[in-house]
């Protein structure tokens, strides 16, 4: 069992001492890594590069880094393997890549130059280059959206960087099941964790492959002794973030002291999720400097 913590845009700040503060509080807290989101441009304009924000966690601290999920249909496979390299030598054996295809802003999809209708297709395409190139060897491949000719990136990271794929529904099992190392989830109730994670290593073997041996979820989190003010915290954030209703997700999104957010995880943990990341909410006057 693994839990983590998710500090997205908490990183992205100038000051270093501050950065490196937090990922210290966090390692002594006894949290097992940290993880970081992605996106080029949601909604009205937030975000933060996935990639450059797992760098800075990594360069500043000792613990490993998930990028859940990184919008990888919205890259170029190429540029995105030789990220993953570069990271690579920097901290070998520490990233573990998380992506998706993107949607709940279709708008970020079409101005980042892809049709949102193409991207699952691209997506898998992604996904297969990315395999071809982490072997280190040259690769010719001619697909619907990619052209490569003896295109190489080196050195190949060692150990290779393991893909879990994001997402929900037959598209998600089938492509964990292809080109996966696991599967990540958010917004997904334990019985329908377990069944897709059933789900996947079936498609596996019908491929195949063995099933997959990662299978985590993301779990907005809102935490205050008082439950009323942790539910209104996630809320709030949650309406700002996705543009709808808390209702969206309120069965899927505990909120409370924090005893009362571990026992309503705990099923999760008997579903088969080994590592479970919190997104956590709480009063700014409880949050560390």
């Amino acid at each position: 069992m693994k839990v983590g913590i998710s500090v997205h845009d908490s990183l992205m700040v100038a000051d270093p001492a501050r950065r490196r503060a937090l990922l210290s509080l966090i390692e002594q807290s006894g949290l097992d890594y940290v993880c970081v989101g992605d996106h080029v441009s949601f909604h009205d304009g937030t975000g933060f590069d996935g990639l450059t924000a797992a760098t800075a966690a990594l360069c500043s601290g000792g613990l490993p880094v998930l990028v859940g999920v990184y919008l990888l249909a919205l890259r170029h496979p190429m540029l995105t393997a030789r990220q993953l390299a570069s990271i690579s030598q920097l901290a070998p054996g520490r990233l573990t890549l998380g992506v998706g295809v993107a949607g709940e802003d279709r708008s970020e999809v079409s101005n980042s130059g892809v049709e949102p209708a193409t991207r699952g297709r691209r997506m898998d395409e992604c996904l297969a280059v990315l395999r071809e190139l982490a072997s280190g060897e040259a690769v010719d491949h001619a697909g619907e959206f990619f052209q490569l000719k003896s295109a190489c990136i080196r050195p190949a990271p060692d150990p290779p960087v393991p893909i879990v794929i994001g997402g929900k529904g037959d598209a998600a099992v089938q492509r964990a099941a292809r080109y996966g190392d696991g599967w990540l989830a958010i917004f997904c109730s334990a019985r329908r964790f377990a069944q897709t994670k059933e789900q996947i290593a079936e498609a596996a073997a019908a491929l195949g492959r063995p099933a997959p041996p990662w299978y985590g979820i993301n779990v907005w989190a809102g935490l205050d002794a008082n439950a009323a003010q942790a539910r209104n915290l996630l809320a709030s954030q949650l309406e700002g973030l996705y543009h709808l209703p808390f209702g969206k997700f309120e069965r899927l999104t505990p909120a409370g002291p924090a005893a009362q957010v571990a026992e309503a995880l705990a099923p999760y943990r008997a579903a088969g999720a080994a590592p479970i990341t919190l997104i956590p909410r709480r009063a700014l006057a409880d949050q560390p400097s």
